[in-house]
């Protein structure tokens, strides 16, 4: 009698509990990175528009996995990840694309984000930075006037961790005097910055057991904390930047910048991944081929074989055979002794 009461509730239990709904009626691809607060929300492979949710872009990891944060990963732990090494240009231009989206979102949105972390700055495939986890964000109560207000939410210590922001990231007028402006998320992105510096450290710990005790010594610590403006902006930083934007150049800006290019050095992973794709992209149109071509014609004198073969696209190969412009072929023949013992690339 119990054998069949048994088996009578496994039956019921199965035909009621049909499995995971979000794997059942969606598809899943490989796990691949994690993001978020407390690195909860996780990225998979190849998402697009027939998922629950997806991102707008390929995600490669969120900064806090690149810098050593490797909680919520798949394992075995993908060598991408692993072995990731961040390049000071490439931390630079990440913080003033975290720093832009900021301020499209203070003086476009008229929202504040209330929790600017590692967690939730995501690195994409491209090596772009982005902002992510709008779960605290404060709209404005005031938009169309000159000087926004924010609602505040006075902090819970009863909440679960997840519930609230971070507060080692958080300014301190959120706890102490229950408010918050578009300067709070500043404060947090330059909490930010020197994580990003001092080894994912932040520049405050905060004791979670009496955090009004903990932010009061913040502002007494702030006080004598030194300061320095960034006047100059490094090259490479720009270079980067004017890739970015460089579909919304004439002919005239594209031409001056890609004649400059070959003078800029950048780490050789940059290259590859965020300015080979743009540099081909331009093979489309023959009148910019002459300015683009030198500096991929440098890319592949950096390259070993194997590299070549995997990395130089296609794109490569009908440039070969343009006629027009004269200069493409005058570059390629101050370059035979490079191209000769390569193959040539096909479509």
């Amino acid at each position: 009698m119990e054998s069949i009461t048994v088996t009578k509730v496994t039956a019921d239990v199965t035909n009621a509990v049909m499995g995971n709904p979000v794997t059942r009626e969606f598809d899943v691809g490989r796990h691949i990175a994690s993001g978020g607060s407390g690195l909860a929300w996780e990225i998979f492979n190849e998402e697009s528009r027939d998922f629950l949710a997806f991102c707008t872009e390929p995600g490669f990891a969120s900064l806090a996995s690149v810098l050593g944060n490797w909680e919520n990963l798949p394992f075995p732990m993908s060598p991408d990840i692993k072995d990731y090494k961040l390049y000071d240009v490439e931390t630079k231009c990440g913080l003033l694309q975290v720093y832009e989206g900021l301020s499209f979102l203070h003086s476009s949105v008229k929202m504040v984000h209330g929790n600017i972390t590692p967690e939730n700055t995501i690195v994409n495939k491209s090596g772009a930075w982005k902002i992510m986890d709008f779960d605290f964000c404060v709209s404005s109560t005031n938009p169309s006037e000159q000087e926004p207000k924010f609602p505040c939410k006075e902090w819970n210590p009863n909440l679960p961790s997840l519930c609230l922001p971070n507060p080692e990231y958080l300014a301190p007028e959120y706890i102490l005097y229950v408010n918050c402006e578009t300067a709070s998320d500043l404060y947090s992105l330059g909490t930010v910055m020197y994580a990003v510096f001092n080894k994912r450290k932040p520049i405050f710990e905060v004791n979670k057991q009496d955090i009004c005790k903990s932010f009061s010594r913040q502002l007494d610590q702030l006080s004598y904390l030194g300061s320095s403006l960034l006047t100059n902006i490094p090259e490479e930083v720009l270079t980067l930047q004017c890739f970015d934007t460089l579909f919304q150049r004439d002919y005239l800006r594209k031409s001056q910048f890609f004649s400059r290019l070959p003078k800029v050095l950048l780490p050789k992973h940059v290259i590859v991944q965020r300015i080979l794709t743009c540099l081909t992209s331009e093979f489309v149109n023959l009148d910019m081929v002459p300015f683009v071509l030198p500096s991929v014609l440098l890319i592949i004198e950096e390259c070993t074989k194997e590299e070549y073969v995997k990395l130089i696209p296609p794109e490569l190969g009908p440039v070969f055979k343009q006629q027009e412009p004269i200069q493409i072929l005058v570059i390629f023949r101050q370059k035979m002794d490079l191209l000769l013992p390569k193959p040539l690339p096909m479509r």
